[in-house]
């Protein structure tokens, strides 16, 4: 395998390094807003139920919206204009948080829901026009690399979003919070459009429930990408801690907003690290284990979360979880790169950002609906002894994944 370098960059006129910057500030943007919209409704409710529904409020437009934004992003228009116009709804519902937080509309639970919600819509067109663009500026050779590097520019977002969030939040106010979150989706739509890259042809038309059935059965017959997929999304619905911050925060840690930031920042912390450290060692050689190994130390950071009584030592165990994600996270997007056709890969990556995208969600309200019955801290525990069942669970029904050398997807 050749190195990665900066050949990639003059070759297609930085289009990589404008795709890099594209992610990284819409995540910012989202990490932002999520961290304000936590304290917003804690500090209103002081209910962890309430946390779990900003969840849920967000993944049903989500969950409504991917297949069809899928199907869009591989039949019509550019992929450049999907990713502007996936900016575009998250700076909308950034600026009608600001509305409500500056007293414009009513600052009640309801439209901060319903204004969050909206995010729903932008993210379902975020997955597929960026891994379309991906596997178009890339060569084959380079993905799992360029996986590495782009796992660490996301983590990246989730280190710098979530402290810069609480601390904006902290230190100035929900409104500042909100304001910047609208010129960083501003800058990612910009960073998207200036993207100077030739794109393939769109597939041939075809109906438009037809189309998403051949997706669907795509992932569905394809064992080694239906048994990631699954994987990932069973770990991050019964694994997902990060949406209870806000009450492991004031409740436990009885500490403001900054720590907030700093807690969510944490598993993002070992996840660039990790992410870097694959860059230049990519992972070729047993990669099924290594991702079933992943998630299975993913499960078990969790139920240390859970047991933790100090907040550093909580930000530790995130971080370590952090790091164990970052591994997950790059076998994935390595799989899915190199087992899906071109003419495919809106689809198919809609179908992943259901499967992961609305694991985030659903987790977050599961871990709200967990904390309310059994209470905060045996939810989370109970969350990390489900993670590793579901690992036992996949090794199980899915030998191919199990037993997975990257070559094989060549």
């Amino acid at each position: 395998m050749r190195p990665f370098n900066s050949q990639i960059f003059t070759i297609h006129e930085h289009a990589f390094l404008k795709l890099l910057s594209y992610r990284v500030l819409i995540v910012l943007a989202y990490q932002i807003m999520a961290v304000a919209v936590g304290w917003h409704i804690y500090e209103i409710t002081h209910d962890a139920l309430s946390l779990g529904l900003i969840g849920l409020v967000e993944v049903i437009p989500y969950f409504a919206t991917a297949l069809f934004a899928g199907y869009a992003v591989d039949h019509h228009l550019s992929r450049r204009f999907f990713g502007a116009l996936a900016a575009g709804m998250l700076g909308a519902s950034a600026l009608t948080l600001l509305a409500i937080a500056s007293g414009w509309l009513s600052n009640n639970t309801l439209w901060i829901y319903g204004a969050f919600a909206f995010t729903g819509f932008g993210r379902a067109f975020i997955a597929p026009s960026h891994s379309s663009l991906f596997a178009i500026i890339l060569p084959r050779e380079d993905f799992a690399r360029a996986a590495g590097i782009g796992s660490s520019v996301f983590q990246a977002g989730l280190i710098l979003g979530p402290a810069i969030g609480g601390f904006l939040v902290g230190f100035g106010s929900k409104t500042t919070a909100y304001s910047i979150a609208i010129l960083l989706c501003i800058s990612a739509a910009i960073a998207m459009l200036s993207i100077k890259i030739q794109e393939p042809p769109k597939a041939l038309p075809s109906p438009i429930f037809t189309s998403i059935g051949q997706g669907l059965r795509f992932v569905w017959n394809h064992q080694i990408l239906l048994g990631a997929l699954s994987l990932d999304m069973f770990a991050v619905l019964f694994g997902g801690a990060v949406a209870m911050l806000p009450a492991f925060v004031q409740d436990i840690y009885h500490i403001g907003p900054q720590g907030l930031g700093l807690l969510r920042a944490c598993p993002a912390i070992g996840a660039i690290f990790t992410g870097l450290w694959l860059t230049r060692h990519p992972i070729n050689l047993h990669a099924g284990r290594w991702l079933l190994g992943a998630v299975a130390g993913f499960g078990l950071c969790i139920i240390g979360f859970g047991l933790a009584t100090s907040f550093w030592v909580a930000g530790g165990i995130l971080a370590l979880s952090g790091a164990c994600d970052g591994v997950s996270v790059v076998m994935r997007q390595t799989i899915l790169q190199l087992a899906t056709p071109d003419a495919m890969r809106g689809r198919v990556s809609a179908i992943n950002g259901i499967f992961i995208g609305s694991s985030n969600e659903l987790g977050a309200f599961e871990s709200g609906v967990a904390a309310k019955i059994m209470g905060l801290i045996p939810s989370v525990i109970f969350g990390g002894f489900v993670t590793l069942g579901v690992v036992g669970i996949t090794a199980k029904l899915a030998p191919k994944l199990r037993d997975l050398e990257l070559h094989q997807l060549h």
